[in-house]
């Protein structure tokens, strides 16, 4: 398939590359790397990276802004998007042709090419797989490209603590750290926080709650927001501090936005993408995502949590 997709991107002059909505560094990273290798690669080719910015993001890579004539007979790429609804900017349907490479359960096989690969850490490490296969073939790599691709890798393991981690992880981020760019700098963007961010970290593990069976929740409304000055986006940046906590098995995060609640579902061995897809969601096995409507809700998610946890 590997081989299949660059030749699809070879028979295009224009190439659009879309990811989710709600970024995280592998989405920034798995789109902007490969764009930066077809840009190395053909130069003679018009690359375009396209969605709603994330400011926090904004260190990672700026989108383009193009019109919807653009997409008259070019190649659309969709890089780390499970499904159709979560794909930023409706027009990706405006193309020539599209290619889906994702890294997230294929539930919903949207595109006219796929190339799923649920044992990757990230999309981003599948970005460097495919240019590894296309090396011999016109691929080329550039420290920018290296920079974006190594940011993915290390943003969805988590700093390689995850156990989507693997030895193949491990040997695609050393040679990506042979390029010239600032792993210090880049570490900084990633993981510097602002003090109300700081704050808010503390509120949380003094706030949490977590039962016997070590499943535990925490609930952000837009009143606590205020109060720490914080965005939804930014609440999210925290979810993962909870699994530092000894006895924890799974945790969930409502935070609310201005038309739902997001659910942010991490787990240390149950599964519980399973529980995400009931409320408009889905992703990994340990790392999910969900939608909510109402605060009546919350306990039906956090029952259906208990259930999955129960038998762990």
């Amino acid at each position: 398939m590997k081989e299949k997709i660059l030749e699809t991107i070879k028979q295009y002059n224009t190439i659009i590359i879309h990811r989710h909505v709600r970024p995280d560094p592998d989405a920034y990273g798995s789109q902007g790397g490969l764009a930066e290798i077809l840009k190395a690669s053909f130069p003679e080719k018009v690359i375009y990276t396209v969605g709603k910015e994330e400011e926090s993001l904004n260190y990672l890579r700026r989108m383009d802004v193009i019109p919807d004539d653009t997409y008259n007979g070019a190649l659309v790429i969709i890089t780390d998007t499970a499904n159709q609804a979560r794909i930023c900017d409706d027009r990706y349907r405006l193309g020539d042709k599209l290619i889906k490479i994702d890294h997230h359960p294929n539930e919903d096989a949207y595109g006219d090419m796929l190339w799923v690969d649920t044992d990757a850490s990230s999309c981003s490490e599948m970005i460097y797989e495919f240019y590894l296969a296309g090396k011999d073939k016109g691929l080329k790599m550039s420290n920018e490209a290296a920079r974006l691709l190594y940011a993915g890798i290390v943003g969805d393991t988590g700093r390689f603590i995850y156990p989507s981690t693997t030895e193949k992880t491990f040997s695609y981020a050393s040679e990506l750290i042979k390029y010239n760019f600032s792993r210090t700098e880049l570490y900084d963007s990633m993981y510097e926080l602002p003090l109300h961010i700081i704050k808010l970290n503390g509120y949380v593990l003094q706030n949490f709650e977590m039962n016997e069976q070590g499943v535990a929740s925490m609930v952000l409304d837009k009143p606590l927001l205020e109060k720490f000055g914080a965005k939804p986006s930014d609440a999210s940046l925290l979810v993962s501090t909870l699994g530092d906590v000894a006895g924890i098995k799974a945790w969930a995060f409502f935070i609310e936005e201005e038309d739902q609640i997001r659910v942010r579902l991490r787990s240390k061995g149950p599964i519980i993408n399973v529980v995400a897809k009931k409320y408009n969601g889905g992703g990994h096995p340990l790392a999910s995502g969900a939608s909510i409507y109402s605060w009546d809700e919350k306990d039906l998610v956090m029952k259906d949590i208990a259930e999955v946890c129960k038998d762990y």
